[in-house]
């Protein structure tokens, strides 16, 4: 009963808000979308009386459906290859570098490097996941906050682009999948497959991707499973293989590449709670979604980091790793074993992959809005078409350069959520004294820039460098020494701001 309360309430409020902001042919349509049940509002907060969901188990599958899939077993092995002083051809991964160590590092050794970063650095996707019940705003609205008006400009176009690459990067992992099931199927056929059910998903909105996402891990998991079991005897076997003596610079390169994935969900994730209710305490959605990013990517990884590594060694596997051109042709030859068993689970596999890209467009729709006041006018639906405008051929091209594009993605992404979390972070718990209160963050400015932060601390702080650690070869330590001296400078620049302000006489906002 409660649920249906919250479906017809939620639906009411889009309708209001398509009013205000959607007119013409756009507004027409939006309306009618409304009625069927379709999520039509855009970016505007969502207040305390309207986030009444209080299914809080979503907030864990929501992530966990979205990690535990083939990027996450793909992880380990093709972000180590990103690394190497000398990549790997980029059509496909060589088996003189896939094995039988990573980057130098044992599997023991790859595995409990695993454990420990995500056992830390998953505190930061639940920390940003109490923003959205406590404030009802979208990511890149709440960042309006520290960033102020003009300055969360520049966090919202590099999320647009840096989701729409990993939505493109999800893709072609699938689609890569897809077509190692047979010789008759190719690349596009997957990519496109796997597009169409990610816009059905994102299109529908909120309440559809955190059902979708409820469900989407059960093929994953039992896929996992069955894996494991199949090859348990070569993955021991494995385990005895000499490996090189590991280097600091490869442990903190591995450290510092594996939490570029997870800090790179900050600038999504209060998105998904902006419809719960805020009577939760802030302990029980960091756990929640704490656990949801820490089991997916344990498992995910260490499992990916195992295969890889043992592929070389086991001719069946490294046939399908090879002959495949992708990650998707070693998880199928594993699978071999099994029969029809096998191909049916690839299959699952591969069309879960959506699980990742669904909210990922969803909010590459309201970043999008989130740039200015006349994008935001424009209903969300519109730039879940624009998205798969892109995708799609991007996607069809990507594929045929898997590994650059990888690295392309990585890239940009570590980097700037590493300091944009920094300074949301610093903001809230300096500045905002870790209160979600109307005092502290009053949610009727959050379109008025005159009553905004000025964010200038926060550009400042916004520095995207290669530090002089990483240049004398002590591994890539730009996401940790981003994130340390983006928070310093912001706090240092924040406090010049505001005893200016009060010297002046202005109001520090």
């Amino acid at each position: 009963m409660q649920s249906y309360t919250v479906e017809r309430k939620q639906d009411r409020d889009d309708c209001i808000e398509d009013s205000r902001y959607h007119v013409g042919f756009l507004g027409r349509i939006t309306q009618l979308l409304s009625r069927y049940g379709i999520e039509t509002r855009g970016i505007m907060p969502v207040p305390a009386e309207e986030r009444l969901e209080t299914r809080w188990y979503q907030l864990f599958f929501i992530w966990f459906s979205s990690c535990m899939n083939i990027l996450s077993y793909v992880f380990s092995a093709v972000l180590i290859l990103a690394l190497l002083p000398n990549p790997p051809d980029t059509s496909r991964f060589s088996t003189g570098t896939a094995g039988p160590a990573f980057f130098s590092l044992g599997v023991r050794d790859s595995m409990v490097i695993i454990v420990i970063v995500n056992l830390v650095c998953c505190l930061l996707p639940g920390f940003f996941a109490v923003f959205g019940p406590k404030l009802g705003l979208r990511a890149m609205v709440q960042a309006r906050f520290s960033w102020g008006y003009f300055g969360a400009i520049i966090p919202a176009i590099l999320n647009v682009f840096s989701l729409e690459g990993f939505v493109i990067l999800n893709c072609i992992i699938g689609g890569q999948t897809i077509a190692s099931l047979s010789s008759k199927l190719n690349d596009t056929l997957g990519i496109i497959i796997l597009s169409i059910i990610s816009l059905v998903v994102t299109f529908c909105g909120y309440r559809v991707i955190h059902w979708y996402e409820s469900v989407a891990w059960i093929p994953n998991v039992i896929t996992f499973i069955v894996m494991l079991a199949v090859g348990y005897p070569q993955l021991r076997e494995n385990q005895s293989a000499p490996t090189p003596p590991a280097t600091p610079a490869n442990i903190i390169s591995f450290s510092s590449i594996i939490a570029s994935n997870i800090i790179g969900w900050c600038p999504m994730i209060p998105d998904y709670g902006v419809y719960h209710s805020p009577d939760a305490s802030s302990a029980r959605i960091l756990i929640y979604t704490y656990l949801g990013f820490f089991v997916s990517n344990v498992t995910g990884q260490a499992l990916g980091a195992a295969f890889a590594a043992a592929a070389p060694s086991v001719p069946a596997w490294n046939e399908g790793f090879d002959d495949s051109s992708s990650v998707g042709g070693l998880l199928h030859s594993v699978l071999l074993p099994t029969g029809a068993f096998g191909e049916i689970l690839t299959a699952l596999v591969a069309l879960s992959v959506s699980s990742a890209c669904a909210p990922t467009i969803y909010t590459f729709s309201n970043s999008f809005m989130a740039i200015s006041s006349w994008l935001a006018a424009v209903p969300r639906w519109v730039y879940i078409f624009i998205s798969e405008g892109i995708l799609i051929p991007v996607a069809i091209v990507g594929a045929k350069r898997f590994y650059a594009t990888f690295v392309d993605i990585l890239d940009i992404v570590g980097y700037w959520s590493s300091v944009f979390s920094a300074i949301i972070l610093t903001e809230h718990m300096l500045f905002r004294r870790a209160s979600f209160s109307e005092d502290q963050y009053p949610i009727t400015t959050w379109d008025s820039y005159a009553f905004l932060p000025s964010g200038i601390p926060a550009v400042v702080a916004f520095a995207w460098y290669v530090g002089p650690v990483a240049r004398q070869g002590s591994g890539d330590v730009g996401v940790f020494v981003g994130f340390v001296v983006g928070a310093i400078t912001y706090a240092l620049a924040r406090s010049c701001e505001k005893r200016l302000s009060k010297k002046g006489g202005a109001v520090a906002y």
